[in-house]
């Protein structure tokens, strides 16, 4: 594959100079599978699957391929043959998918790997049918049964409740007063389905609102043994005209709610809690004097829900669809993120969001006050936050102006004890006084304690937003990459004042040619002027941060996470670091404290403290905080992870430029180009050094940087007998061992070649699977957890939504769709799982292993501690979710929806999970020390005999009476 590069840095492309080798062109004709069922909605409104858009890189003799494009290609160079031009074929996916393969996939040569990241940009409103979703109501065929090797499917996880199918088509009527007006969709937002005004039926009053017998009876109680209960003859009747609605009196029910089942005192409903998992509630046909009853965890914590939701919008009394509650929960995830839990999350550095977000947790500084640092240069931006200081006193904001060089590692130190937020991007708008004012773009956080914008939570987000539509939120986050590079030379670790110093994983070209490919075809000008601004920001990092000492190391070519600062990382809890300085302070006989602050003022001199800080600061850098796989020498480590991002920044930039810029790009800024080609000699100091603005870029050399980078890590990172990449020492000067999922990474940036594309396939992706996806690296690598050595949050048993997308990507692009498909039903199965059975929570990580978000680790699991109903999941788990649900058939997502387990979906041999193995163990060791001591009685008999026929046990009765046979 390098020679292919080297040789042939001339893609073919299309002329309207969009590329479309990464996306998939748009669907043409709809096929079917056999073993699947027609779609249940209309053809007009049937949105196409992940096969269907699938089908259309295949070709056939019979129904060939039919071009998106009329535009004829550009020339093919002499040099490239026609099997390098053709388009690679994908294996079709078969719906009940094998285990691992252990033959080789026929495929064509893939010389220059696709990037194939599934969106579709047709996003329909809230209140019609989920594009990532299918409906799973009782009157559609199921094409379960037909997939999973023959295997009935577990019953709903809606514990059994069943509504009659709503039609969308046919319109809800209620009255304003005497005016007869439309009903909020079932599955509407709250904002439209609470926050309008109350609409009433004819029939409706509001005399016996609430649960049912409220006034007539006590509450059901958990530890009597009269629970009163509705005798089931009261109950309404269904019928497939009329959907079943609920009177509630909101205060009174979500009381009982909270009283009657959560028993664990914890503001939700799971599974933890004792309570009877029994509700009933007075229904609207009969003025609440007829009851159902609301049963099981997944409908219960949906009611609170509901019922929070509604009091948020001031109602006391609703009329609530059991839809909502039975809501398929695919549907109801999927949708909570697209139309909720982005808008929960989204930021602007303005007026209003600005006391939100310079807020701070980690912010234990001695003076607790708002702070924002501006670019040396943009006093209009100064000038625009200190007249919100004056507009606003009560936020008590200073605004303060960096220096020209505000990544020195000594002021970046000296801003430790006055930390503040960083200024981001912004726009100019004409208001309608004709007056230009500046505009804050908005961002995503994280969520939970992380307020602030982040590197690669940025990216994966941005591919959230984009499956949901929300293209200028995506678009919104480069300009802020774009504004982060031009100020603070590199896009950041988090636009806080001590993330100066380091950035975090790059992935802004991926980002922005994904943007790009999306964007309005009709304004061809301002796209590629958008894509250059992009392109020139990517290569003035790679060259500013990334090629250069100390991230590169010039000896073995590859590049580190390496940031430079001074002192402890003051974002760190306070108490992160005392098991490492305490030796250290006893050995001067001061405190722990005393030492940190003779430390960090450069008045204790410690080369073994420096070293380590020096590794942790890199750890931070790469996202992985913390592993032990680069515990202590992260700092030394060529890592797969960034040289296989920096290959696919190279690729990216040489695309681009090829494509867009007709082969040569000029640079507009000024700076200091990494010398090439990479030898010790040339980055010595005092080496000439070219400017950027010296001669234009062109695609040729960065074909010819890529192509080196692959070299490199061919012959340090791959390993053949193992068939996985491992990390580079530079120290050391030989691979760590450390057996991690990042070896996958080569698979999405397209470095790997095909051969170890199938031996990681083979070899490293069964390391990795477990029940809920990929873990982040083996317990054999990951050693051997005590006390002394507590466990990891990117070790194993943890897995992370960026190595699940990273790898279903990956996979699809060499054509292992089918392994791509599983790993994704594993991690949405954990995920749905878990949002049933949990009050719908959306966590950070997951114990891949355990399929639990109750991890064990240093800092816990964010995402998890809310009250009611979740606001805002977790950004990057959100973004699976989305991406997930596009590997997807028709048919694992109704599966999924049931919570049919993968090991019962692929007929995959069922985990033995390892809190059952000790739960079994345990059991077995009190039956054995019981037996023992005389108190075990009989052990259990293996074989079962069948129960003693009618004579028989009239036989042995007669014997037993002495009486005469």
């Amino acid at each position: 594959m390098s020679s292919q590069i080297a040789q042939s840095p001339v893609i073919p492309v299309r002329t309207d100079q969009f590329f479309t080798h990464h996306f998939r062109p748009p669907l043409k004709q709809i096929k079917t599978s056999d073993s699947l069922t027609s779609h249940p909605l209309e053809p007009s409104l049937q949105p196409p699957s992940p096969d269907e858009l699938r089908s259309q890189s295949q070709s056939t003799p019979s129904s060939p391929k039919k071009k998106t494009h009329t535009a004829p290609l550009p020339p093919i160079p002499e040099d490239q043959s026609a099997a390098h031009l053709s388009k690679p074929e994908k294996p079709k996916r078969a719906y009940t998918l094998p285990a691992m393969s252990t033959q080789p996939i026929d495929k064509a040569t893939l010389p220059i790997p696709k990037n194939l990241l599934f969106i579709d940009h047709d996003v329909p409103t809230s209140g019609q049918t989920s594009t990532v979703t299918t409906p799973t109501e009782p009157s559609q065929a199921d094409p379960l049964a037909a997939i999973g090797a023959g295997l009935n499917p577990p019953p709903p996880a809606t514990n059994g409740a069943t509504s009659p199918p709503v039609p969308v088509a046919a319109g809800r009527v209620g009255k304003i007063g005497h005016q007869e007006t439309k009903l909020p969709d079932v599955h509407a937002e709250p904002h439209e389905y609470y926050g309008g005004a109350e609409v009433w039926t004819r029939a409706r009053t509001f005399s016996n609102a609430g649960v049912a017998g409220t006034t007539k009876r006590r509450p059901p109680q958990m530890g009597g043994e009269n629970i009163s209960r509705n005798r089931r003859l009261s109950h309404d009747e269904v019928t497939a005209s009329a959907p079943r609605r609920f009177l509630i009196d909101v205060e009174e029910t979500m009381r009982i709610v909270l009283e009657q089942e959560d028993t664990d005192r914890n503001f939700q409903i799971s599974i933890y809690d004792s309570g009877p998992k029994l509700l009933s509630l007075g229904t609207a046909s009969s003025n609440a004097h007829k009851t159902f009853d609301i049963r099981g965890t997944y409908m219960l914590s949906n009611l609170l829900q509901e019922l929070a939701l509604a009091r948020d919008y001031g109602r006391k009394r609703i009329v609530l669809d059991e839809a909502r509650l039975a809501e398929n929960p695919v549907d109801r995830l999927s949708r909570m993120i697209k139309n909720s839990f982005w808008n929960a999350l989204t930021r602007r550095i303005d007026a209003e969001g600005l006391e939100v977000a310079c807020a701070d947790p980690k912010n234990r500084s001695q003076h607790m006050r708002s702070r924002i640092y501006i670019p040396h240069g943009e006093e209009e931006m100064a000038e625009y936050y200190r007249q919100i200081g004056r507009d606003k006193p009560n936020l008590n904001l200073e605004v303060d102006i960096l220096p020209v060089k505000c990544d020195d590692p000594a002021f970046v130190k000296s801003l430790n004890d006055k930390p503040g937020i960083l200024a981001l991007a912004m726009d100019r708008k004409v208001d309608a006084n004709g007056k230009v004012k500046l505009e804050a773009l908005p961002f995503v956080v994280p969520g939970a304690r992380f307020n602030e914008k982040y590197g690669w939570d940025s990216y994966f987000m941005a591919l959230g937003l984009l499956v949901d539509g929300r293209m200028d939120l995506a678009k919104s986050i480069v300009e802020h990459c774009l504004f982060e590079i031009k100020y603070y030379n590199k896009v950041l670790n988090g636009n806080r004042s001590y993330y100066l110093c380091r950035s975090q994983p790059p992935f802004l070209t991926d980002l922005a040619l994904q943007i790009y490919n999306q964007l309005d075809r009709s304004q061809k000008e301002d796209n590629k002027n958008w894509l250059k601004r992009v392109i020139q920001a990517a290569i003035k990092e790679y060259h500013s941060y990334w090629m250069s000492e100390p991230s590169l190391d010039p000896v073995s070519g590859l590049s580190r996470y390496r940031p430079v600062g001074l002192g402890i990382p003051p974002e760190t809890e306070a108490t992160h670091f005392t098991h490492i300085l305490q030796p250290y302070a006893q050995k001067l006989g001061i405190s722990v404290n005393e030492y940190i602050d003779g430390y960090n003022e450069l008045k204790i001199h410690e080369p073994e403290l420096d070293e380590y800080f020096l590794h942790d600061r890199g750890v931070r850098e790469s996202g992985h905080d913390t592993s032990y796989r680069l515990d202590r020498k992260c700092a030394d480590l060529g890592t797969v992870d960034l040289n296989s991002l920096l290959y696919k920044y190279e690729f990216d930039i040489a695309s681009a430029i090829e494509v867009a810029f007709d082969g040569q790009l000029d640079i507009e800024e000024e700076f200091n180009l990494s010398p090439w080609p990479i030898t010790p000699e040339a980055f010595r100091e005092g080496a000439p050094r070219q400017k950027s603005t010296a001669a234009p870029t062109t695609s040729k050399h960065w074909f010819e940087r890529a192509a080196r980078r692959k070299e490199l890590m061919d012959e340090l990172c791959w390993n053949d007998g193992h068939g996985m990449y491992f990390d580079y020492d530079t120290k050391a000067k030989k691979q760590a061992r450390y057996e991690s999922v990042t070896t996958l990474w080569p698979l999405w940036a397209g470095c790997a070649s095909e051969e170890q594309a199938l031996k990681l396939v083979r070899h490293a992706l069964p390391k990795f699977e477990v029940a809920g996806g990929l873990v982040s690296g083996t317990e054999e690598s990951r050693g051997i957890i005590s006390i002394d050595r507590p466990n990891r949050q990117w070790d194993y048993p943890y897995s992370w939504p960026p190595h699940q997308i990273m790898a279903w990507v990956g996979l699809e692009r060499y054509g292992f769709v089918d392994d791509a498909a599983r790993l994704a039903y594993r991690w949405i199965y954990m995920m749905t799982l878990s949002f049933v059975d949990f009050n719908g929570i959306v966590p950070e990580k997951f114990d891949a292993v355990e399929l639990s978000h109750m991890v064990d680790a240093e800092y816990g699991n964010q995402g998890t501690d809310f009250r009611y109903v979740p606001r805002e999941g977790f950004g990057w788990m959100n973004s699976a979710y989305q991406i997930g649900l596009q590997c997807l058939s028709t048919g694992m997502r109704r599966a999924v929806a049931n919570c049919v387990p993968p090991w019962v979906f692929f007929n995959l041999p069922a985990p033995d999970f390892p809190s059952a193995r000790r739960r079994r163990a345990e059991r077995e060791a009190r039956e054995a020390e019981a037996a023992a001591s005389g108190h075990g009685g009989q052990p259990k008999q293996e074989v079962h005999h069948d129960p003693p026929s009618l004579e028989e046990a009239i036989a042995k009765l007669k014997i037993e009476l002495g009486a005469p046979q």
